[in-house]
């Protein structure tokens, strides 16, 4: 994005302003066993400035980054916000929030690859995959990039600059058994740009190993039995359920919609092994998968405590949200394109590690399931969920057994939490989460495992 100087429109910012300069540039390639089925490269930007007045909201955007164009973006949002107040009468106070300075750039400094070069990338895992398991019914390869950059200026004084890549590649596999395709898949990357991300192909050749190890004793596995069975939820489940079915019911907007969590703040509502945090960019130590330093209204990011020690503790708040019940706004407002309004959404949503190793976790189940990788998932207000399962392992008496073919478990989830009764001593994040509430945004998602009871399916 050509850097563009909104501090020269401060003089137009009138009552409460946000005016955001936002572009997300994306590649995509994809090669279904061995043909390049798409290949694009993409840019979609353009400005965006939202107005509060007495409760209501005004938002105007356009594409168009030229000086005119800002300025009308901006009084378009002002006189937006004007007319609906006079509609809408709500008579709210002020926003709360303090000035916040910040520029977090993770650009790549190696000169960076073209399109071609992507496309060679990608052809040299698929020849890989191709020479190295002969027996695939199918294979695909796909390699996405998204640069998010985003220049804030707010009539509170917060001035942000950020550029938050994400590079992953995803590889799928697939055998037949009986006729019948048996597929897996996996993931590599994460934060940064693909030359800081991606050395060479090789890098992922090992974790293809295991990939096809797993595809093989999956072709000869077996259905689950049904019902509610002791698991092992390895780090992928443990961090969908955190997301999908407890961090959506502790967004603000959604509690004041009736979510469950509502009513439950200040009560034990998981075990006491339990501590599940919506980090902002930094976990233990280390950078997160989706690292936000200030939100899209300009508040500094924070960590969300949402449960510590089994009890609801707080939720996820924007600046209105934070106002209506009297807590701090702890950074959670983003938007996708430069053409959306800010939501309340996660950041990194995650159980905090215990001390249990997983080893000894697999050895303390007489029989049950090892669920490793998820696949689509949903959940409700409620907190009742049901995610895929692409890949686990019997668990009997104690030991690792067949795998399983792909199966669902299911509950209400935050019945589920407080079943838990070992969680692992490590942590490991999801690279290529998203999220799709009103927009589709990363999001980052893991922990460590968790043993606890859930309803799984069968045949």
């Amino acid at each position: 994005m050509r850097h563009i100087d909104l501090k020269e429109f401060s003089g137009f910012l009138s009552g409460y302003t946000e005016l955001r300069a936002h572009e997300n540039r994306t590649v995509n390639i994809l090669c279904v066993k061995g043909n390049i089925t798409s290949n694009s490269r993409t840019d979609i930007g353009g400005i965006s400035a939202r107005v509060y007045k007495n409760g209501s909201w005004g938002f105007a955007s356009s594409p168009d980054l030229s000086r005119d164009s800002i300025v009308s973006v901006i009084r378009a949002a002002s006189e937006n916000a004007s007319f609906l107040d006079s509609r809408e009468n709500k008579g709210k106070g002020s926003l709360p929030g303090a000035p916040v300075v910040s520029e977090n750039i993770f650009k790549t400094a190696k000169p960076r690859l073209s399109q071609k070069e992507l496309v060679e990338f990608v052809r040299e895992i698929d020849s890989h995959i191709t020479n190295t398991y002969p027996n695939l019914a199918s294979r695909t390869v796909l390699l996405n990039c998204l640069d998010m950059e985003k220049i804030l200026l707010t009539s509170g004084g917060s001035y942000s600059h950020s550029l938050i890549p994400r590079s992953i590649v995803r590889v799928s596999m697939s055998v037949e058994k009986d006729g019948m395709p048996v597929e897996l898949s996996s993931v590599y990357g994460g934060l940064g740009q693909f030359e800081d991300v991606f050395e060479t192909p090789d890098e992922i050749y090992e974790g293809l190993n295991g990939h096809y190890e797993h595809l093989m004793k999956k072709r000869e596995g077996v259905f689950a039995e049904a019902g509610r069975k002791t698991c092992v939820l390895d780090a992928e489940l443990a961090g969908i359920l955190a997301h999908e079915a407890i961090g959506h019911t502790t967004e603000a907007d959604l509690v004041l919609g009736g979510s469950v969590a509502g009513p439950l703040l200040g009560k034990e509502v998981a075990s006491p092994l339990v501590t599940l945090v919506d980090f902002a960019n930094t976990a233990l130590g280390k950078t997160c998968p989706v690292p936000v330093y200030v939100d899209d209204e300009g508040t500094k990011a924070e960590d969300a405590v949402l449960i510590e020690n089994g009890i609801l503790k707080g939720y996820m708040h924007n600046k209105e949200s934070a106002a209506h019940f009297g807590a701090a706004p702890t950074g959670n407002a983003r938007a996708f394109q430069f053409s959306d309004e800010p939501l309340i959404r996660m950041r990194n949503t995650a159980i905090l590690p215990g001390t249990s190793k997983l080893e000894d976790m697999i050895a303390s189940v007489e029989d049950g399931y090892y669920l490793i990788r998820p696949s689509n998932g949903q959940a409700d207000s409620t907190s009742e969920f049901m995610f895929g399962v692409t890949l686990g392992y019997e668990i009997k008496n104690g030991k690792l057994g067949r795998a399983i073919r792909d199966t669902t478990i299911s509950g209400v989830a935050f019945d589920l939490l407080k079943t838990v009764t070992m969680v692992s001593d490590d942590m490991k994040w999801s690279c290529a989460g998203m999220c799709g509430k009103k927009q589709g945004i990363p999001v980052g998602m893991g922990g460590p495992a968790i043993k606890c009871v859930v309803s799984i399916g069968g045949r």
